[in-house]
């Protein structure tokens, strides 16, 4: 949530669930509420960790973000950003390499 600060985000809301599945992080600026999904990895040998968030996952994170909005009423754009950390010691890792693709559902 550090780096997301950094980038002038303000936290929403972290772990948000509906039966479809879960949004890690909501956060906003003055423009977007961003819906992020959270990727840990320890290396990108096998794949790049935002690899993961297929066309299924996508799906269910929207219907997800579909359900909050209906809950949450905002005058933000909605936005989908992937965050890719690569830790290679987990959590003890002090410079953990970290990516983030915003709009990343195009």
């Amino acid at each position: 949530m550090n780096y997301l600060r950094k980038k002038r985000y303000e936290p929403v809301t972290a772990n948000f669930r509906s039966r479809f599945g879960e949004i890690d992080l909501i956060v906003k600026n003055k423009t977007y509420l961003v819906f992020v999904e959270v990727k840990l990895r320890k290396d990108s040998r096998f794949a790049d960790a935002a690899e993961f968030v297929d066309k299924r996952k996508q799906n269910r994170l929207r219907t997800t973000a579909e359900i909050y909005l209906a809950e949450h009423e905002t005058d933000l754009q909605p936005r989908f950003d992937v965050i890719e950390i690569y830790a290679p010691e987990g959590e003890n890792t002090r410079k953990p390499v970290i990516k983030h693709w915003e709009d990343a559902f195009l």
